[in-house]
């Protein structure tokens, strides 16, 4: 799972500013979806993707993944699966000492190994002010023991290189494993990466921070996808391993991309196309139809019943989650089951989100309805959204409307307080 990037920046999907050969290569080698949705912010996103739970029934504050909740960590170690974490955490502690009420939230979310992962090396575990670089002379913590502004490496070298020699030491015992690599790249600070020129010519300048490395960042990020896969292949394990490309939300706004010859502004944080609407890509050599494209709805709640049903397993029923598998578009090209997405997105509490309010909303391939009201057109293939008049709809819009009304209405029915 990239971190802040969306549709625009990958080739395959129409992106023209950096590339991406690895990326590219997957979904011509396997399915890419045009309609994968998450929410427009991390924590969110990473919340409802490891529960398989919408936000209003487990949020908290931001940076936390409340200890009570069970993730799919858990889920995969209950099937048999060896579980494995890299990248970045920030689920136990976000808040700085001196932001207002931090007191109350720090250090209350739950650690990896609490949250059903065997082995995890990865960026901010603890506490904010200690969090170090999460890139050049990165601070990680590999199961239990911090390493910390390790001079020379680069942080998501390190998660890769622990991800490929976990498979390795598990493929020699013929364990079955679940790897959940939620990457650090192309988040902001936008850094020099190994493949910057500046990496070499200028070692003193490796955390210099300019957007102009935000390209770099993105083709680093395919390149370890690239490397990823070749590593699985080299393991023999290719035919064996599912993989699932996907970002917890859009590009940053300090960003312009281009996309099949049009200028979008990154809109991470908002709720817009360009916020939410993200890459999805299903590589599996043999069992996923090559170039394919699915048209299916799929939201970060649907990962979870997914990697159950590739398991041969079912979802505990008490579990009470909220996603639908998209197993049956992967490997047999079926329709998509899911007729909307739901959203309900408020980061509050936590430093620097006062910025933000609270939104609910439902979509589908053509419209988005909020709570508040507000009703938009979609742009089904590229990111543009239309505000329409309540007092114009045609029959049409109408029944849209009345539809993702509804969705909302039976969702938050049991939930007032999150209203």
């Amino acid at each position: 799972m990239a971190d802040d990037v969306g549709i625009e920046g990958i080739g395959c999907y129409g992106g023209e500013s950096y590339k991406t050969p690895n990326l590219d290569k997957m979904a011509e080698e396997g399915m890419r979806f045009t309609h994968a949705y998450s929410t427009p912010l991390c924590t969110p996103t990473r919340l409802q993707i490891m529960t398989g739970k919408y936000n209003h029934r487990n949020w908290l504050y931001f940076g936390i993944l409340p200890p009570s909740e069970k993730t799919f960590g858990h889920m995969m170690q209950s099937f048999g699966y060896k579980t494995c974490i890299a990248g970045k955490w920030q689920l136990t502690s976000y808040d700085p000492p001196d932001f207002p009420g931090a007191d109350l939230r720090r250090g209350t979310g739950a650690l990896p190994g609490d949250a059903g992962f065997d082995e995890y090396s990865l960026y901010h575990v603890h506490e904010t002010e200690d969090k170090g670089s999460r890139y050049a002379d990165p601070t990680y913590e590999q199961n239990g023991v911090l390493h910390k502004a390790v001079k020379g490496k680069y942080g998501e070298d390190t998660s890769v290189a622990f991800i490929l020699d976990f498979m390795g030491r598990h493929r020699d015992a013929d364990e079955p494993m679940f790897v959940y690599y939620p990457m650090a790249l192309p988040h902001w600070p936008h850094n020099p990466t190994p493949s910057s020129a500046i990496w070499n010519e200028e070692p003193d300048s490796r955390l210099d921070t300019d957007d102009k490395y935000f390209a770099d960042m993105v083709e680093y990020m395919d390149i370890l996808v690239g490397r990823l896969l070749n590593g699985i292949d080299a393991l023999g394990l290719s035919e064996d391993t599912l993989v699932l490309f996907y970002s917890d939300n859009g590009t940053n706004k300090l960003i312009q991309s281009s996309m099949n010859g049009e200028i979008i502004p990154g809109g991470k944080g908002s709720t817009l196309q360009t916020g939410i609407r993200v890459p999805l890509i299903g590589y599996w050599p043999g069992k996923i139809e090559a170039d394919s494209v699915s048209s299916a709805l799929v939201d970060a709640s649907d990962f979870l019943p997914t990697i159950a049903e590739i398991a041969g397993k079912s979802v505990p029923e008490d579990w009470n989650t909220d996603g639908i598998s998209f197993a049956p578009q992967l490997l047999k090209g079926a329709a998509g089951e899911r007729d909307w997405v739901f959203c309900w997105y408020d980061p509050r509490p936590g430093w620097d989100k006062d910025q933000f309010t609270r939104e609910i909303f439902a979509l589908d391939r053509e419209y988005k309805y909020f709570a508040d009201g507000r009703f938009y057109a979609i742009d089904e293939l590229g990111m543009g959204e239309t505000l329409l008049d309540a007092g114009q709809l045609n029959i049409k819009e109408k029944t849209a409307r009345n539809r993702l009304n509804d969705v909302i209405q039976r969702l938050m029915k049991d939930h007032s307080h999150r209203w």
